[in-house]
């Protein structure tokens, strides 16, 4: 089965570069080349599958019988045009939403146009969208009708074969959005509620009513509301202002008599509840005491959540009733596939068949259909099969204390074949930096040096996700002070350790963790042996005048109340501490970046040249917050490389 889908999917794959097989050293293209897939659905009959494929400069959609492993129909956009998402919306068709390269940022940006076709290939349909037939797509798609609205699937109401639910927004700073039924074959649209929050999002039961919005307005205060039913008033559940957390719905059980909700805690992290809509009365079903959940389980066949995926260290699965069906399908898979992660990604409307994905740290991912009456599994295909697991470095999950006591987590990734003692290491911390988080996954860039023979470690430090509320909400304002001391502390945490060659760390990041770097090389000077900083923000007081954050009223709430007053911002700033700075440093930076913009990089090289610390600089002019053309990634990569080898004694590319 396996080499028969990928036979089928040659013609797709055709279209992506093979690289030529590397001389020794780092086979830089490895790393580099885009996945396989991105996404793979199975369709709700069992008769096809749908997968995205990553091509040179856009994305394609095959479809895929499953009876002869045969391509029934295939489809791309266009240069720069991309598939944010898709879902089958019947069990013949498919609603795909669109995302576009237009250079601001590193990944493709979403459209708001939704775009429909058959399985068999025929019907497909602009159903919502700016772009007028024949304008900028290339394809034969027919457009029904420009609108001047964004819109996304909320959910695809598989019981009726003509309508599926979506939100619209028009294109406006901190929107106010409308939840419609849309025709998906002529796309016509009816209003069927307006979210009484800005920046709203929309939860259905299990009849595909909309019974909550919740959202966030220019305080960015989070809200929660709740309606009885079609026609019936919002009725405020949750005002973040009032309670001190905040709360956001994952479904309903398959009664719609219970609603389940993500709730955050006081302290330690979000637990879910199950909210009785008669009585109001609340009741935990899932809590964890080191991690929130993640990712929501839903019972197969359908949308009713059953339990949750948790990832803050080894991924793990807890579930409402460990007895269930539901929790002993997924207790034989985890032993079936040991040392794996599991999730199940979709399914039959029947919930016979599942198409499930697996991963570890040493392998980037596998899918697989098992059918759960058979109890048997077959392998579809390999999201990187280039890479060899039993060759690819281990990702070991730790904790320790920063010096205030408070708990962290994080992960050391380390060369393949070493004894994990005294190795040059890279500090990496991550960027964002709320909300967002390190996982145990087949991590990309710590691969990649690992395999130049370093140590990676990166640790979420407070600010970062997973851990609840307050873990989360103790980085504000904290750019420079607190959450820098948790990488200052982690780094000598694996000094004494014995992990890392006090003589050899370097630190580097992207985005905040390039800011991270600066600084963590500004106030620590005799830590690092290096710096590398890549599309960072280096001048603090400037995120409140330049860049995209500044533009929404949200985002200015934003900056002042986790970044900090702009007046007070000069004092955790790089560009302003380059005289405490002593070790070579590498930037990079892309010239059409709006989140980080360029300045910024250009001030802190101008700052260090001036304090007459040696400085390398890459920048690239097409490129945004990261670079997407896989040419501008080789580049990059091979200049850190090169510049981390000068400094820690690693490998370079295999080109150097």
């Amino acid at each position: 089965m396996k080499r028969g889908y990928q036979v089928a999917l040659a013609a797709m794959l055709a279209f992506v570069c093979v690289p030529a097989v590397a001389a020794p050293g780092i086979d830089l293209d490895a790393f580099v080349k885009k996945d396989t897939f991105v996404d793979i659905k199975l369709s709700p009959t069992g008769e096809y599958y749908a997968a995205t494929v990553p091509l040179e400069d856009q994305m394609g959609l095959a479809i895929i019988r499953v009876a002869d492993a045969q391509m029934s129909t295939a489809l791309r956009l266009g240069k720069n045009t991309h598939f944010a998402d898709f879902d089958w919306v019947s069990d013949e068709r498919v609603v795909l939403s669109v995302a576009e390269k237009f250079g601001m940022m590193d990944a493709p940006q979403l459209t708001g146009e939704l775009y429909a076709l058959d399985a068999d290939g025929s019907d497909k349909q602009l159903l919502i969208g700016q772009r007028v037939a024949g304008a900028g797509t290339g394809t034969r798609i027919q457009t029904q009708r420009a609108d001047r609205v964004a819109a996304f699937l909320i959910d695809p109401l598989l019981e009726d074969p003509r309508y599926s639910l979506v939100s619209t927004e028009r294109f406006a700073l901190d929107p106010f959005t409308r939840a419609e039924r849309l025709d998906i074959y002529t796309g016509r649209r009816v209003v069927a509620a307006i979210a009484p929050i800005r920046n709203a999002r929309f939860t259905t039961d299990n009849t595909g009513v909309v019974r909550f919005a919740h959202g966030a307005g220019h305080d960015i205060v989070n809200k929660l509301y709740y309606r009885a039913g079609d026609g019936a008033e919002w009725v405020l559940l949750n005002d973040e202002s009032a309670s001190g957390h905040a709360e956001w719905p994952v479904g309903f059980s398959a009664d719609n008599r219970t609603a389940y909700l993500t709730v955050e805690q006081a302290s330690g992290p979000s637990r879910i509840v199950a909210y009785d809509i008669a009585s109001g009365e609340r009741t935990t079903v899932l809590a964890d005491e080191t991690g929130d959940p993640a990712v929501i389980l839903h019972a197969p066949g359908t949308q009713v959540p059953v339990g949750a995926l948790f990832l803050d260290g080894k991924p793990r699965t807890a579930f409402f009733d460990p007895q269930s069906s539901d929790a002993r399908l997924y207790r034989s898979l985890e032993a079936a596939f040991d040392g794996h992660a599991v999730y199940i990604t979709s399914s039959t409307s029947d919930g016979r068949k599942v198409l499930l994905q697996t991963w570890s740290d040493r392998n980037p991912g596998d899918f697989y259909i098992y059918d759960t009456v058979d109890k048997k599994a077959a392998h579809v295909v390999a999201r990187r099969q280039w890479f060899d697991p039993a060759q690819m470095a281990e990702r070991r999950p730790v904790s320790l204390q920063a010096r205030d006591g408070l708990e962290l987590q994080g992960f050391v990734t380390l060369p393949a074949g070493s004894n994990g003692r005294n190795l040059p290491m890279v500090v990496l911390p991550h960027g964002g930096p709320f909300g967002i988080f390190d996982t145990w996954q087949f991590d990309t860039e710590s691969q990649m040096l690992a395999s130049a023979g370093y140590a990676v470690l990166q640790v979420n430090f407070r600010g970062s996700g997973s851990r609840g509320r307050a873990f989360e909400h103790a980085g504000a304002r904290e750019w420079g002070g607190r959450m820098q001391d948790d990488v200052t502390d982690a780094t000598r945490w694996a000094i004494a350790q014995g992990i890392a060659d006090a003589g050899r760390i370097c630190i580097y990041g992207s985005s905040y963790g390039g800011y991270a770097a600066l600084m963590g090389a500004a106030r620590e000077p005799a830590l690092y042996r290096c710096a590398a900083g890549n599309v960072g923000v280096y001048d603090l007081p400037t995120m409140h005048t330049h860049g995209d954050i500044q533009q929404r009223g949200s985002g200015t709430t934003y900056l002042r109340e986790w970044i900090g007053e702009r007046d007070a911002l000069g004092a955790v700033s790089p560009t302003r501490m380059a005289d405490r700075i002593r070790i070579p440093v590498f930037l990079a930076a892309g010239g059409k970046d709006e989140r980080a913009p360029i300045e910024h990089t250009r001030m802190m090289e101008r700052a260090l040249a001036s304090a007459g610390v040696p400085v390398e600089t890459a920048y690239f002019p097409t490129e945004g917050h990261g670079y997407y053309d896989d040419a501008n990634r080789r580049e990059y990569y091979t200049r850190l490389l090169a510049f981390l080898g000068r400094h820690l004694g690693g490998k370079a590319t295999a080109a150097n």
